[in-house]
Order: C-alpha cells, then sequence, then structure tokens
C-alpha cells in the first residue's frame, strides 16, 4: 500500500500493534497522531525537517556529564512543569508545591551534618536556611533526607565554573533530626540566565526570549513510606519571579530571605553578622 498523508497515521500506528507493553503501545499511538497532526497543520519543507533533526541532534552532543540539554529544552518549552503539574494532580493532597528538577542535577550532593555550610567559597550575602519536614497532618518526618543545590552570588553552578568552585561547592544533603527539622548555612542566591550557549540559547534568541531565572535554592526530600517532592524556595524581591524563563515559579515557594542583625545569635550559628534567614517547611504524602 502507498504510504499517504491521508493514511499515514493508520499505518505507522498499524505498526505498534504486536508492541507487548500496552502502556508503550498507547504511548507511541498518541504520540505519532499528534506529530504526524503537528506536521499536516505546519507543513514544513524537508529542508526545514532537517533544520529540525539537526537542532536535536545538537542538543543531543551538548550535554555530557555536566549540563543536560535535553532537560533545559523541555523546561523552556514549558513541557517539565506540565509533567510536574500532571504529577502533581495525580497524587493529590497536601504536599509541598513541586517543580522543575532543571539541568543541574548532575552531581551528587555530599553529605552534610546539619548546621554546615554548602558554601565552600568566599563572597555573597550569609544565610541560614531552616525548616521542618512533616506530614499533611503536622506528624513530624524523622530522617527525611533533604537533598539542595544552588547558584552562587554571580549565579553559576559548580559545574559551570570548575576553575572558581569546588565541585560540590552550593550543594548539600542532609537529614532532618528527630522532630523533622533541619537548618543549613549558604549564601544569598542570585538570579541567573540559563545556559544559552547552546541550541536551546540559540532558540531563545530566535524566538526574542530572555534566558533568566529568579533567585532560588532547588530542593529534593524523600522519606521511606512518603512520595518525594523535587522543588524550590524562591527569593522574594528577585527578578524574574513573573516571567522565569522555564515557568517554575509557584507564589507558594516564594519565601522572605529576611534581614537579621544578632551578633550573639550569629555567633552562634557560625554565622557573619548581620546575616539573612529563610524558613522552608516542606510537607510530604503518604504513599498509598
Amino acid at each position: 500500500m502507498d504510504f499517504s498523508e491521508a493514511d499515514s497515521v493508520d499505518a505507522v500506528v498499524a505498526s505498534f500493534a504486536d508492541t507487548p507493553d500496552p502502556r508503550l503501545r498507547e504511548v507511541m499511538t498518541s504520540l505519532v497522531t499528534h506529530l504526524h497532526g503537528f506536521l499536516r497543520d505546519s507543513r514544513p519543507s524537508l529542508a526545514e525537517w532537517e533544520t529540525a533533526i539537526g537542532f536535536l541532534t545538537a542538543i543531543g552532543q551538548k550535554c555530557d556529564e555536566h549540563r543536560q540539554e535535553f532537560i533545559l529544552f523541555s523546561d523552556v518549552l514549558g513541557a517539565s512543569m506540565l509533567v510536574e503539574t500532571m504529577e502533581a494532580e495525580r497524587q493529590a493532597g497536601d504536599a509541598t508545591s513541586s517543580t522543575v528538577l532543571g539541568p543541574f542535577h548532575v552531581v551528587a550532593s555530599p553529605e552534610r551534618a546539619l548546621g554546615d555550610s554548602i558554601s565552600l567559597v568566599d563572597g555573597g550575602e550569609p544565610c541560614l536556611i531552616t525548616g521542618r519536614v512533616t506530614a499533611p497532618d503536622g506528624t513530624p518526618v524523622p530522617g527525611a533526607r533533604i537533598d539542595v543545590w544552588q547558584a552562587d552570588e554571580k549565579g553559576f553552578y559548580d559545574v559551570q565554573v570548575p576553575d572558581a568552585q569546588p565541585l560540590g561547592n552550593g550543594r548539600g544533603l542532609f537529614a532532618a533530626d528527630d522532630d523533622g527539622r533541619y537548618h543549613f548555612r549558604s549564601i544569598v542566591p542570585a538570579h541567573y540566565p540559563i545556559p544559552t550557549d547552546g541550541p536551546v540559547g540559540q532558540l531563545l534568541t530566535a524566538t526574542k526570549r530572555h534566558p533568566y531565572r529568579p533567585a532560588h535554592v532547588h530542593f529534593i526530600v524523600e522519606a521511606e513510606g512518603y512520595v518525594p517532592v523535587t522543588t524550590h524556595v524562591f527569593v522574594a524581591g528577585s527578578p524574574y519571579l513573573d516571567s522565569d524563563a522555564v515557568f517554575a515559579v509557584k507564589q507558594a515557594l516564594v519565601r522572605d530571605f529576611a534581614p537579621v542583625d544578632d551578633a550573639d545569635t550569629a555567633d552562634r550559628l557560625g554565622l557573619p553578622n548581620p546575616f539573612r534567614r529563610a524558613e522552608f517547611d516542606v510537607v510530604l504524602q503518604p504513599t498509598g
């Protein structure tokens, strides 16, 4: 049978008829249906389609152990946030709002003791981040694992500037205490542009979109018997809260990094005075 525009979907979908995994068959059927619909709607030339394949190839070639350009592409299209949003709707309940993983969770965070600093280099405005991990009814979640990572005061992650930051700077893996509480020292992160030296950056330039993200600290919080949550705490007052390049801001995740001028408290915490302080409680939804 000749392949035609009219029967293209039916022909390709039929090729998946013997797929053993029903979910894979469902996904491939949907993918082919929508992809062929997109092609019929936009009607690219052969040269344009070759450009699109080249673009995707360049994205893959830009990925390495410290850079995930495909995640970045997913982020700027809003796909990452849509998947996060749909997953949150499936889970339902009163858990802390989730948001994107981002492209820089590519290095294992070093284990640190409560109260340690994740900032290993000089510079930046010191801060203390504290909080409590609980179930929706307020029951503490002792031993919850809190994985954090952030950019420095110039807006760079450790893997972006290895000559200026040691690997592990701005990262830490903490365990909540018996009351579900955690605290660690850091610096107030800066807003920053997502990497623009690759194909995703070229796309943003071509579409006249800015690449900036508001200042934030990434969190993954998990514990046995609970649904993990991937989230951020955003710095109140940061530029780009209303136009995040990856659409990840949720008002419920914005926190004041309030100034504290208390020499005794600063000395007890091992911080210079004055410093900033943010409180970020995390609610985990039980599994099952």
